[in-house]
């Protein structure tokens, strides 16, 4: 991003002598928070908070869900502010338009944007801050500001020997003018960044002081669950509500839009009364379909229509009606849920005019459309507080729980806690899209000479609009949000960004290869679904990487090799591909019995390339060793990028070994871990991360692990059985 730091930058002294500085990015907020146009008050509550005994806090503009937020964050400003980052309070941001992720337009945490996007605007708060405070000192000594310098939360006089502490200056700091643009520090001067640091949420969490949404507790809360139906779309038609309503504990049994919600005074005795539920579903106009017709809708959309095109360069059609070979393959992914270890939850507070949430929420501004939508209040009078979130995903970014718990406390006028239960979050997900991929390509003797990709299925903003469209426009009133959605849709790319989510990495396609055609036909079947970690890049780039090892072995080149030929002009690919093989051994033999795969992609802006060693144990894949090399530009902490990346090679993993969602007549057939199963501890590979010393701008870490695994390790079982897997999850007995 690149902005003039003198637009965006407002200071003022707090009522109880602190500094405080407040961002305005321009194109991306409205009024800033606490401003009255009437008097031209301006009292900013956002982003940096210095008081006068020495207490730093920042707020927080992007949740902390694991992926180091918290930390990552908060380092930018100790940076530049010349303090310790353990020495500043972070804090989780309220609704507003400061807080929005400029890239999207909404206060929300996702595509592993959040160094990316705060990277220049953090620094310049906590450099101004600092030249602030080294101005109001050198205005007391009478010296000249610019021999005076910052160190460890003080202003040191040029003697060397005198100092003011920060929370000494900040009342006469406040009153200081900045002009001109803000110098940040040049790298040689960097202590944090770039350097290894523990996470700075590390001792709350694990003392157990850490806060996550299903940990709030409040005065007289009593507890809700949901029973929804087991077919999506389906209504309640009759429940034994007397009955339930007359079980100990029970305080009401009503329906609400998604189920009937059962409220007790204590969670087991809502549960208790939820297995005593005997409702009858009608199912009208309920979803229907199995997995099997859902491939099929694909497959006969696919044939119907070519799709739109997405890239195309040179003439694809020539080429392959020209070629010596052509090559056809056809890839299928799954539905995959997220399996948050912390379920779905919220907690609600409707008070007559006014409605609390408390929620693990990535929307927090989202969260709030979908609590007015089912109370009488507008979105001003509602109030988010966010908490830690035991993971994302992509699947807090849609409101469902929030709405549910709203809906609750609305009826209850109490606070209500509102938790799913493991089965409930695995069979009422929004799921990752399950797609189909067909792919062909065409070649003159071993040169590839054309690409063709057509991507089957659905988008997400099909799904998503419907609250984040009313999000971006608050004031709208109530009767109004549907219709917002609908035109969002319908002005693609102008009331909302080209939804990129069926062909992200498939349309970055880096290979050289003269003739491109990329296509995209959108089809739907109906099942509910939304954002997942590396979205739409997790299933491209297993088509993609699958199919682009396949081509080398039926042209009988090393895939290694044939990747290398083909980076022409991409030094950040080749840099990342040539380290994860020199890593792996790609050249050494491999151990009897195990066979070696390699992948690259490149997603949020970050080159990842792996190579996996695999076998087969005693009838189930075993994977050995993940080589890794991640190009994500300047590091801001080595530390929180080596773990995001294990994380993302875990959580692909787990998806190619076990991931499936499946339906029958449109029930989802999972339900727990034991049947939607995580990798486990004793299953985890020897992972190594080679992270490339950078001075590009920063781009994300906590999705980019996950694409390329899914291919490396279905090309090392190809490479150790000569048995090529096209659809997921992988099998041992393929």
């Amino acid at each position: 991003m690149t902005m003039n730091r003198r637009d965006f930058l407002k200071v003022s002294a707090g009522t109880s002598g602190t500094l405080m500085l407040s961002l305005s990015l321009p194109g991306c907020s409205g009024m800033p928070t606490g401003y009255k146009q009437e008097t031209g008050e301006w009292k900013p509550d956002a982003w940096l908070e210095i008081t006068n005994n020495d207490e730093v806090h920042f707020t927080l503009a992007r949740v902390e869900m694991g992926q180091g937020t918290y930390t990552g964050l908060t380092t930018l400003i100790a940076e530049e502010l010349e303090v310790e980052p353990a020495a500043i309070t972070p804090r989780f941001a309220p609704v507003a338009p400061e807080y929005r992720n400029p890239l999207y337009k909404l206060q929300l945490t996702g595509g592993s944007t959040s160094i990316a996007t705060s990277w220049e605007p953090l620094r310049t708060v906590g450099a101004s801050a600092r030249q602030m405070l080294i101005m109001a000192a050198a205005r007391v000594w009478q010296v000249d500001a610019a021999e005076c310098s910052a160190r460890e939360g003080r202003v040191i006089h040029p003697n060397g020997r005198d100092s003011m502490r920060y929370g000494q200056l900040v009342e006469l700091a406040s009153k200081e003018v900045l002009r001109g643009d803000i110098a940040l520090k040049p790298v040689a001067e960097w202590k944090y960044i770039g350097k290894q640091g523990g996470k700075l949420d590390a001792h709350a969490k694990s003392t157990g002081t850490a806060v996550y949404g299903i940990d709030v507790e409040l005065p007289g809360m009593v507890y809700g669950v949901v029973s929804r139906p087991p077919r999506y779309g389906a209504r309640i038609k009759a429940f034994n509500g007397d009955e339930l309503r007359a079980m100990p504990g029970v305080l009401d049994v009503f329906e609400i839009e998604r189920g009937v919600a059962i409220v007790a005074d204590k969670y087991w005795r809502a549960r208790k009364a939820q297995d005593a539920l005997k409702a009858e579903w009608d199912n009208e106009d309920a979803l229907s379909l199995s997995t099997d017709e859902v491939f099929a809708s694909y497959r006969k959309a696919a044939e119907k229509d070519s799709g739109e095109s997405e890239r195309s360069e040179g003439d694809y059609e020539a080429a392959v009606g020209e070629a010596g070979k052509v090559f056809e393959a056809e890839y299928s992914q799954p539905y995959l849920a997220h399996s948050t270890l912390e379920p779905m939850n919220a907690t609600a507070w409707y008070r007559g005019n006014t409605i609390e949430v408390w929620a693990p929420t990535q929307a927090p501004d989202l969260g709030r459309i979908a609590a007015a939508r089912v109370t009488n209040l507008s979105p001003s009078d509602v109030t988010i507080n966010t908490t830690f979130l035991g993971g994302g995903f992509g699947r807090r970014l849609t409101q469902d729980y929030i709405e549910e718990a709203a809906a609750v406390a609305y009826r209850m006028k109490k606070p209500v806690k509102l938790i799913w239960s493991r089965e409930e979050d695995t069979q009422h997900d929004l799921y990752r899209p399950a797609m189909l991929h067909r792919m062909q390509a065409g070649f003159e003797g071993n040169q590839l000479t054309g690409w063709h990709h057509q991507i089957i299925g659905p988008q997400l903003l099909d799904w998503y609009v419907r609250n984040a469209a009313p999000a971006q426009y608050p004031w709208a009133p109530k009767f109004m949000y549907d219709t917002l959605g609908k035109v969002g849709l319908l002005a693609e790319g102008i009331a909302t960004p080209k939804d990129m989510s069926a062909i992200e990495g498939a349309i970055e396609y880096p290979y050289n290869v003269p003739n491109i055609d990329i296509r995209h036909t959108h089809t739907d079947p109906g099942v509910p679904v939304t954002f997942w970690r590396s979205v739409g890049y997790s299933h491209n780039g297993f088509a993609v990487e699958t199919f682009t090892d396949e081509l080398a072995y039926e042209t009988g080149q090393d895939p290694y090799q044939f990747r290398r030929q083909l980076l022409v002009g991409q030094p950040r690919h080749l840099e990342v591909l040539d380290r994860a093989a020199r890593i792996a051994g790609w050249n050494t033999p491999v151990p009897e019995g195990r066979g070696r795969g390699i992948a690259l992609f490149k997603s949020f802006g970050t080159f990842v390339a792996q190579v996996v060693e695999a076998g087969v144990e005693n009838g189930s894949i075993k994977v050995y060793k993940v080589a890794c090399a991640v190009d994500c530009g300047q590091v801001v902490n080595p530390r929180i990028v080596e773990d995001q990346i294990e994380g993302g090679i875990i959580f692909g993993l787990t998806a190619a070994l076990y991931g499936e969602i499946t339906l029958e007549d449109g029930e989802v057939q999972q339900s727990n871990f034991h049947d939607y199963q995580l990798m486990r501890q004793y299953e985890l590979p020897e992972v190594t991360v080679d992270v490339v010393q950078s001075s590009e701008a920063p781009t994300g870490v906590g999705e980019p692990g996950v694409p390329p695994v899914i291919p490396a390790l279905g090309n090392a079982l190809f490479a150790l059985t000569g048995k090529r897997q096209r659809s997921l999850p992988l099998k041992a007995d393929a």
